[in-house]
């Protein structure tokens, strides 16, 4: 029999098979890689799409030919980097907890592979780059960054005290939808507030079908979350969060002055949602970890509809 792999050349239940950092990266930089999830981009991707949202949109109502090109990748940069300190504080806050869940024990913390010091020198070595990068917006935008934090500060310690922790993540989460927007304008309007409340719906949804993974873990390490709350009535709970989310956008990009083609992208965003509603029944672990992940390709078609909404009415 073969000898078991290092914990730290381990890939982990949720990471993508074969990535680079679990096949080429130096096995001494593994595992602060996974602390910042770098081996699971789909945390940064939700985190960045809300932030391309709300340029796509700012875009239509400013009269752009395209969104602002040097923000989306900022933007780009941003969510990956505080992806990884957010992950990290996370980890740090909840290494006893993940020790007890089967997909989540293997984790550089619980696993021993990083001690709680090195995991926080790395949080802050992550934040001071993402700082540097906000610094670049506006100073409305650069306050509004900031205060998202206290939000982020808070969120580990949910799953502790209520049954909807996902709602909290979604406040964190959808932060960019915000900042994308003043980014541009230099303030907060309609379709900002919209788009925001819209990316918060959608992340209640998809958290909680990604946390259909966990229930049988949860209920023995006291973990609560939306998917144990709704039990029975999670694929009813999930579509009504998918029906807020696409009738916001919809009304965000209404009030942006978007056209047809928003709408388009508007409606091509709902169908995908709706094929993930119709997908949760019966849906094991690995199914609901496809379905999470599928909202990468969701959310890139409503900002695909966005942005190109705003060059169709540049052009004509």
């Amino acid at each position: 029999m073969a000898p078991s792999p290092p914990l730290a050349d381990a890939p982990l239940p949720d990471a993508l098979k074969g990535h680079w950092v679990d096949t080429k990266a130096p096995s001494g930089l593994r595992p602060y890689l996974k602390l910042a999830r770098i081996e699971r981009p789909v945390g940064w991707q939700l985190l960045l799409l809300p932030c391309w949202w709300a340029a796509g949109l700012a875009a239509v109502a400013a009269g752009l030919p395209v969104p602002n090109l040097w923000h989306c990748l900022l933007f780009l940069i941003g969510a990956i980097v505080m992806r990884g300190a957010g992950s990290t504080f996370n980890d740090i806050v909840d290494r006893k907890l993940d020790a007890q869940v089967a997909r989540t024990r293997g984790r550089p913390l619980p696993s021993g592979q990083v001690s709680p010091k090195q995991a926080a020198a790395f949080m802050v070595g992550l934040s001071l780059v993402g700082l540097v990068i906000l610094l670049q917006f506006n100073r409305f935008t650069v306050i509004a960054g900031i205060a998202s934090l206290a939000i982020v500060a808070i969120y580990p310690f949910m799953k502790r005290i209520t049954n909807m922790p996902q709602f909290v993540l979604g406040l964190a989460f959808s932060w960019g939808g915000l900042v994308g927007w003043s980014a541009v304008f230099g303030q907060l309007d309609a379709p900002a507030y919209l788009i925001y409340a819209a990316a918060v719906f959608w992340t209640i949804g998809y958290d909680t079908i990604y946390a259909m993974q966990d229930i049988e873990d949860d209920v023995i390490a006291g973990i609560k979350s939306s998917a144990r709350y709704f039990g029975a009535f999670t694929q009813q709970a999930v579509g009504l969060c998918y029906g807020m989310t696409i009738a916001l956008a919809g009304v965000a990009a209404w009030f942006a002055g978007a056209g047809p083609v928003a709408f388009i992208g508007v409606a091509l965003f709902a169908l995908h949602l709706g094929w993930q509603v119709h997908s949760i029944a019966g849906a094991d672990g690995p199914a609901a970890l496809k379905l999470f992940r599928s909202n990468w390709h969701a959310g890139l078609l409503l900002a695909a509809g966005f942005a190109l909404d705003a060059l169709v009415k540049f052009a004509f």
